[in-house]
């Protein structure tokens, strides 16, 4: 079992250039999924009866097998091979969290608000991360220690141009409004929803699906996002890694900032906050 990451990853890390590594492999799983998108993809019911396509799979080998090529020996905890074989015993000191199609259900109705997520986990913390949304061909990031959250534009005619920073734009939350916004998941009822939103300190919601209720508020245009329900921890540690890269906080119902490696790799309720 490796414990220790390789000279390469620690270098990457704190020079930034992991960071934008990742946004490569996340865009081309983006460019993987795509052809699946609106397309009647075929839709099959995971042991847990939730859904999972071809997309999901395909985009999963991709970034395995790319991150395994530039970073070897480092431990993965991805969605799909944890349903088909079962999560790891503990997690180790440093980890991948990988979903690479979180929102499968919005994307099997042909909505946009599907992710590719990919973080890296260091003594229980998200140290980098990236979100990908194919719809949209966006991309958020973080970048090197203390470095910022970025945000770009990808597209064909800049297809391998992540890796050399182009067009990165970057983005902070704002400070909380008089009247602050709410992301709510779909899954909620409306007075949960609003519940959950007055609770925090939001007199507005809006639902939506996915990690982008991270990102979203990492660009400064929504304020809160609570959480009840369960989730798992490939679905918020790329987006939480955005967030605090940009300036805000997720936090568990303990009020301690939100922790990797669980049991079960399965996160309790929590919010992430802007400023």
């Amino acid at each position: 079992m490796t414990t220790v990451p390789t000279t390469k990853l620690a270098h990457d890390l704190q020079s930034g250039a992991l960071a934008l590594t990742l946004a490569e492999i996340a865009e081309d799983a983006a460019r993987v999924i795509l052809p699946f998108w609106r397309s009647g993809a075929l839709v099959e019911t995971k042991a847990d009866d939730s859904p999972v396509t071809q997309a999901d799979r395909a985009a999963e080998a991709l970034i395995l097998e790319r991150l395994q090529a530039a970073y070897p020996g480092v431990q993965t905890v991805a969605e799909e091979a944890v349903a088909a074989g079962g999560a790891p015993e503990s997690a180790e000191s440093w980890f991948w969290l990988i979903d690479p199609l979180d929102g499968t259900k919005g994307f099997i109705r042909g909505g946009e608000a599907f992710t590719v997520n990919i973080a890296l986990i260091r003594d229980g913390y998200p140290v980098a991360g990236v979100v990908t949304a194919p719809a949209t061909a966006t991309t958020w990031r973080s970048d090197a220690p203390e470095g910022g959250a970025f945000r770009r534009q990808f597209g064909e005619a800049q297809e391998g141009e992540a890796h050399a920073g182009a067009e990165w734009r970057p983005i902070k939350v704002r400070d909380r409004p008089q009247e602050g916004m709410a992301l709510l998941s779909h899954s909620v009822t409306d007075d949960e929803a609003a519940r959950l939103a007055a609770r925090h300190g939001c007199t507005r919601w809006q639902g939506t699906d996915s990690s982008l209720k991270f990102c979203l508020i990492a660009e400064g245009r929504f304020d809160a996002y609570p959480r009840s329900g369960p989730t798992s921890e490939w679905d918020t540690a790329a987006g939480q890694a955005v967030l605090e890269a940009a300036g805000g906080r997720v936090l568990s119902d303990d009020g301690q900032r939100l922790r990797y490696g669980k049991s079960r790799f399965l996160n309790g309720p929590f919010v992430a906050m802007g400023g």
